[in-house]
């Protein structure tokens, strides 16, 4: 399978790869470098994606992408939670380059508010809850829109993540068999 790495140059996004940097649920960078790569179909629909985005005034932020499986691995052994996280064995859509972690821009680059921050493992991130703000409400019904419009399925239990339907039908890949040298210098 081949990846796509995903740039501000070539796809007019703003990256914010979570997992290279200690603003994580963890508070340790996981990823040595910030990189963002997704598989080909994906990367087709992230296209799809940022051009209805952009007819609205919108751009993307995204935090993450491809996954190693050695990244699924450390950040289930640092919170094995099934509600928000791939249990390793099963493997993750972020590990078949088949999912984004990703929120809304308005024209000055500002965060479109979504009532809980990236990664907040709380029922709060769940599509469908009304106990954010109404803009919120408003702007996570949009990001979904926008999305879903391009292709993409959702998890119900995160805002800001999304992946193609059936996402294992793709293998799941290594850093070492992406190579991505995310998890390693």
């Amino acid at each position: 399978m081949t990846l796509v790495e995903i740039t501000k140059a070539h796809f007019d996004v703003a990256l914010d790869i979570r997992y290279a940097t200690d603003n994580n649920f963890t508070g340790a960078p996981i990823y040595t470098r910030q990189a963002c790569y997704l598989n080909e179909e994906a990367a087709d629909k992230l296209a799809t994606a940022i051009r209805l985005a952009k007819s609205m005034g919108y751009r993307f932020r995204l935090f993450d992408g491809f996954r190693p499986t050695e990244a699924v691995q450390a950040l289930w052994d640092h919170t094995p939670n099934p509600h928000y996280l791939s249990h390793p064995a099963n493997g993750s859509p972020h590990s078949r380059g088949a999912a984004i972690d990703l929120t809304l821009l308005d024209e000055a680059g500002e965060a479109l508010e979504m009532g809980t921050e990236f990664d907040a493992m709380t029922p709060l991130s769940h599509h469908g809850v009304t106990e954010v703000s109404a803009e919120a409400q408003q702007n996570r019904a949009l990001l979904l829109g926008i999305m879903s419009a391009a292709g993409w399925d959702f998890y119900m239990n995160e805002w800001w993540h999304y992946q193609l339907f059936k996402p294992r039908r793709f293998a799941t890949l290594s850093d070492k068999a992406a190579g991505t040298r995310m998890m390693q210098e």
